[in-house]
């Protein structure tokens, strides 16, 4: 198979330079911005609106997880978009399901703005809540594979790293729009406006960055890796059979390198806000500037490290990181509990830079591992499969351990296990940053 990924590079090799990369880039990370726009509003409506608009019948904290249980079905049924849009990107190509997804997750977003509270629609309120976050999940799962390969598969082989971490800028840049626009709404409306109908405002603007983003895709050519596949007619009808039968290795691989850092990410954004607001009573302003100074490094430094990955290669730069993160989840809660404000914002950009780090060469690496006729059914499984052990279930256990224990302690103890996870699985891989696609 590596003499097939040679020939489709050297088919496609006269394309590649005719492409744009400023444009490719923001294409990539278009969708991958939306979709934690999404998530970063969901989850700080989740832990300072939800409680009381779709579960006012429980205490606070109870409240707060039954939200964060929500928002574990957007991870859930990830696999499900993996499955199908992991078929159909190495069948019938990336950007149209790039497409495709890209509206899903607008739509579902802007549903979740006009849905009714508990007071008025009782329980079918978030039971609807529910059904879009996993129509929602089942858009992402299929959205992240497609973005990577859009700027992998047409750039120079030798920035891979650097490329591919265009859609890993995404989620920064997605969690600071949507944490000023959250900021914006919150200091321009009283708390009683806000929670009444305030919250809503963030999950209707999604549909901006929607026709954005369609305008972006739209003027960007299919991958020259997929239309050299399709003329040499090196196409696969079931990438995902030959996924489990073939590459079962590199999925378990895959999957176990982003754990790791999807449970960091948990803990740093989403788990800050409920920890400041709510254990240490701090002024919310503190907990979203923090997340979005931390957002701003992370965005910054992310294609940085994924140059680095070039030069160094996938494991070094991937290995640091996780190691960093080990150390930081304890520290972290240090610098949180001294309740100073200068603390608390370093304790979350610190976090977030060293997550950079791993999340840097994480797509080039994730996608590597697998060959071009499968890679986005591949890269597709690998990231929602793992995305339920690491990023869906986290801030509910995070948050379940903290209510439960009454320590930190057990936190930290909880991201270190998933940051051995991710340790373990770079152990057992092979170095992929300066070998043929």
């Amino acid at each position: 198979m590596a003499n097939t990924d040679s020939t489709l590079q050297t088919a496609a090799r006269g394309q590649v330079s005719s492409s744009k990369t400023g444009r490719l880039a923001a294409a990539s990370s278009i969708g991958t911005a939306l979709e934690w726009y999404d998530f970063t509003v969901y989850n700080i409506m989740a832990a300072l609106v939800f409680n009381h608009v779709f579960f006012p019948s429980f205490d606070p904290l109870v409240g707060t997880i039954l939200a964060f249980s929500t928002y574990a079905v957007g991870y859930v049924s990830r696999p499900v978009g993996g499955f199908v849009f992991g078929h159909l990107g190495d069948v019938a190509g990336r950007k149209a399901v790039l497409v495709t997804t890209l509206v899903i997750m607008g739509i579902t977003t802007a549903l979740m703005g006009l849905l009714p509270g508990y007071a008025v629609w009782g329980i079918w309120s978030p039971v609807l809540l529910v059904a879009l976050r996993f129509i929602q999940g089942i858009a992402l799962g299929g959205e992240w594979a497609g973005a990577v390969l859009l700027s992998m598969e047409h750039g120079d082989a030798r920035k891979r790293g650097r490329n591919a971490s265009f859609a890993q800028v995404g989620p920064s840049c997605g969690t600071l729009i949507g944490t000023g626009f959250i900021t914006l709404v919150t200091v321009s409306l009283s708390s009683e406006q806000f929670q009444a109908w305030g919250w809503r405002i963030p999950f209707l603007l999604s549909l901006l960055l929607v026709m954005f983003g369609l305008w972006l895709r739209r003027g960007v050519e299919e991958t020259p890796t997929f239309v050299a596949m399709q003329q040499a007619e090196k196409t696969t009808h079931t990438p995902l059979k030959e996924v489990f039968l073939r590459y079962p290795r590199e999925l378990l691989i895959a999957g176990g390198s982003r754990i790791g850092s999807d449970v960091l990410y948990a803990l740093v954004v989403v788990f800050t806000l409920t920890y400041v607001t709510t254990v240490l009573q701090l002024p919310r302003p503190l907990a979203l500037m923090a997340t979005m100074l931390g957002a701003i490094g992370n965005a910054l430094t992310v294609p940085l490290f994924g140059a680095l990955s070039d030069r160094l290669g996938r494991r070094p730069v991937y290995i640091a990181g996780a190691l960093l993160a080990i150390v930081w989840s304890f520290v972290f809660f240090v610098l949180l509990d001294s309740t100073q404000p200068a603390l608390i914002v370093l304790a979350v950009v610190a976090g977030l830079l060293i997550h950079a780090m791993m999340y840097g060469p994480q797509a080039a690496f994730v996608t590597e591992q697998f060959p071009s006729h499968v890679r986005y059914a591949g890269s597709s499984l690998a990231y929602t499969l793992a995305g339920i052990i690491g990023g869906g279930f986290a801030p509910l256990i995070i948050t379940s351990l903290y209510r439960e224990l009454g320590s930190t302690l057990w936190v930290s103890l909880y991201v270190s296990l998933a940051l051995g996870i991710t340790l373990f699985a770079l152990w057992k891989a092979r170095e992929t940053a300066h070998k043929p696609l």
